[in-house]
C-alpha cells in the first residue's frame, strides 16, 4: 500500500464525523485523491491565475445573486463565493473583514483555484469534483490550515447545455452554525441557474439526466440502429477509424461536442467491428444514482460476445471512477497505438498505470466525453484510441442526409423539402448539433407533406449565437412567422407587425434571418 494510503487510512480511523459516526466515503475518497494529487497535509498553495474573467453569462448572473444574498446575510460570518468549473474564484463577498483577512491567509480569494487537485478535500472542490451539493467541516478538510473552516458548496450547470458552469461555495468559521448553509448555497445556485435562463435565447433548459442502461439483443433495435450510416467522409472516417481499433480490442473515446452523434458513431463502429455482439450503452445518471446505476448494469460487462458504451464519463462524480475502472482493467493487452491515436492520456495515481492495470483485450468498452481532457484522470490511461466526432455546423454535407433520414423515421416515407427549406437548414450553425436537428425536422414535418422554410422552428432561421433575451426572441418568431405565411410579401410583413419595411429590413439583418431577408 503506498504512503499515501497509510496516512488516509490511518487519518480517516482517527476522525469521527460530528454525529460519531464514520466518515462519509466521498470524504475519504477525495482524501485519497488529495494525497495522489500531492497535496500539503499541513498547508495550501494554491495557484494565482491572474484577475479572474468575469464577464460570461454564469458569472454575471451568480454575481448578481450572491450580492442580493450577501445584502441580507452583511452581518452574518460568511463568506459568499462564486468559482469556475476548474475551482478558480471569480468573486468573494463578505461584510466579516476577520474572516475576510483569515480567508486571504489561506488563499481563499478571488484570482485563486480552490480544486481538489490544487487545495486538497474542501468544499467547493468536492462539489466541483462529485457534481453534487457538499458539505465539508472543519477537519474533514484534508489540508490541516483549512480545518478551522466550514464550507457548504453546490455545482451550477448551464440549463441549456447541461455544462458544468461552476459552483456557488458559502464559508464560515469551523465553530459556527452550519446547518442552513447548504440550503442556503443551494438556493444561491437554483436561481443563478434559472436567472442565467432567463437571459439565454430562450431555448428550451437540457432535461435532467434521468441515467439509462440500454440492453438489446435484436439486431434491429439495439444502439445505432436505425440510424443514418450514408454520410460524409469526415463521419465515415471516424467510424473507420473506431471499428478498426474495437476490432484490436482497444478501448475507444469519442470526444466532441454534446449531440454531435459520439455514441452513435461508437454504436455504428461496434457494429461493424463486432457484427454478432450484442451492445450495451450506459448513459450517466444523477450523481446521487451513480450507485445504483454502476450496480444495475455491472454484473453484464464480463459477459462474452457483449460490447459497451459510457455516455458522458465526464460528467460522472469523481469518487464513481475508480468503480468505472475496476470494471474496465484486465489482464494487460500487451498493444500499442492504433492508426498514430493516443495512448496513456496521463492522470490518474502518480506514475501513471502498472503492469495489471490496462482493459481486458477484446473488451468492446468505448466511451464518450466533450473532450480527451475532460476524461476523469482514473480511466484517461486505459483509453487506446481517441476519435473526434465534429459538430454538425462542420459537416454541411450530412444536413439533408440526416434531415431525410429522420423525415423518413417519422413519417414512414420520404418527405420532400422544398429548396428554401434546404438553404435553410444547411445554413444553420446547429448549436444544439444533430440532437437539435432532429427536433427541428420532427416538428416540420409533423405540420406538412412538403417542408417550406415556413415550417421550420425560427431559431433554424437565425444565423446569429447571440443570447436573446425573451422580448427578443418573441420578436424575432413574430417576424418569421409573417414573412413565412404563403403569399406574404414584405409590405404586408410590415403592416402586420407594425413597422415599417424599413425596420423589418434592419431587423433582418440584426437576427440575421439570411434566408428570409433574400
Amino acid at each position: 500500500m503506498p504512503a499515501s494510503d497509510d496516512v488516509v487510512s490511518h487519518r480517516a480511523g482517527l476522525l469521527r464525523a460530528p454525529d460519531g459516526e464514520a466518515l462519509p466515503q466521498r470524504v475519504v475518497a477525495s482524501w485519497q485523491r488529495s494525497a495522489d494529487y500531492g497535496v500539503d497535509l499541513e498547508t495550501v498553495e494554491p495557484v494565482f491565475s491572474g484577475t479572474p474573467v468575469t464577464d460570461s453569462l454564469f458569472a454575471e448572473c451568480g454575481q448578481e445573486v450572491l450580492s442580493g444574498l450577501h445584502r441580507t446575510l452583511e452581518n452574518e460570518p460568511i463568506s459568499l463565493m462564486l468559482t469556475d468549473a476548474d475551482g478558480l474564484v471569480l468573486g468573494r463577498l463578505s461584510g466579516d473583514t476577520s474572516l475576510l483577512r483569515a480567508l486571504d491567509a489561506v488563499h481563499l480569494a478571488p484570482g485563486f483555484a480552490f480544486s481538489e487537485r490544487e487545495a486538497g478535500t474542501n468544499g467547493l472542490g468536492l462539489a466541483l469534483a462529485d457534481r453534487v451539493p457538499s458539505v465539508v467541516r472543519a477537519e474533514e478538510h484534508y489540508s490541516l490550515s483549512l480545518c478551522t473552516y466550514t464550507c457548504a458548496a453546490v455545482p451550477v450547470l448551464d440549463p441549456v447545455s447541461g455544462r458544468l458552469e461552476g459552483a456557488v461555495n458559502i464559508t464560515t468559521w469551523s465553530r459556527s452554525n452550519s446547518d442552513l448553509l447548504l440550503a442556503l448555497a443551494q438556493s444561491a445556485a437554483s436561481n443563478t441557474s434559472a436567472l442565467m435562463l432567463a437571459r439565454s435565447q430562450g431555448r428550451r433548459p437540457r432535461p435532467a439526466p434521468r441515467g439509462e442502461v440500454v440492453r438489446v439483443e435484436s439486431a434491429r433495435l439495439e444502439p445505432g440502429s436505425g440510424t443514418a450510416h450514408e454520410l460524409g467522409e469526415a463521419w465515415s472516417d471516424a467510424v473507420g477509424r473506431a471499428a478498426h481499433a474495437l476490432a484490436a480490442g482497444r478501448v475507444v473515446a469519442a470526444v466532441g461536442e454534446a449531440g454531435s452523434g459520439r455514441a452513435t458513431l461508437l454504436a455504428q463502429a461496434l457494429r461493424r467491428a463486432r457484427p454478432h455482439d450484442r451492445i450495451l450503452r450506459a448513459a450517466a445518471p444523477p450523481p446521487a444514482d451513480v450507485e445504483t446505476w454502476l450496480a444495475l448494469w455491472a454484473p453484464e460487462v464480463g459477459k462474452p460476445h457483449t460490447g459497451v458504451i459510457v455516455r458522458d464519463v465526464d460528467v460522472l462524480p469523481a469518487w464513481s471512477a475508480p468503480a468505472l475502472r475496476s470494471l474496465l482493467v484486465g489482464r494487460p493487452s500487451g498493444a500499442g497505438p492504433v492508426g498514430g491515436a493516443a495512448v496513456g492520456l496521463g492522470g490518474g495515481r502518480p506514475g501513471g498505470t502498472t503492469a495489471g492495470d490496462h482493459p481486458a483485450s477484446g473488451a468492446g468498452w468505448a466511451v464518450t466525453a466533450e473532450s480527451a481532457n475532460a476524461l476523469p484522470a482514473e480511466l484517461a490511461p486505459l483509453v487506446d484510441v481517441v476519435v473526434e466526432v465534429a459538430p454538425l455546423r462542420d459537416r454541411v454535407e450530412d444536413v439533408m442526409r440526416l434531415a431525410e433520414h429522420v423525415a423518413h423515421r417519422a413519417r414512414g416515407r420520404a418527405i420532400e423539402f422544398t429548396p428554401t427549406a434546404r438553404r435553410a437548414l444547411e445554413s444553420c450553425p446547429w448549436p444544439g448539433n444533430v440532437e437539435q436537428l432532429v427536433r427541428a425536422v420532427r416538428h416540420a414535418v409533423s405540420r406538412t407533406n412538403v417542408v417550406d422554410v415556413a415550417h421550420l422552428p425560427a431559431e433554424v432561421l437565425s444565423g446569429s449565437s447571440r443570447a436573446l433575451t425573451r422580448i427578443e426572441a418573441f420578436e424575432r418568431d413574430e417576424i418569421v412567422r409573417c414573412l413565412t405565411r404563403p403569399g406574404a410579401t414584405m409590405k404586408d410583413a410590415a403592416a402586420e407587425l407594425g413597422m415599417s419595411r424599413a425596420t423589418v429590413y434592419r431587423k433582418l439583418g440584426y437576427y440575421d434571418l439570411q434566408v428570409l431577408r433574400d
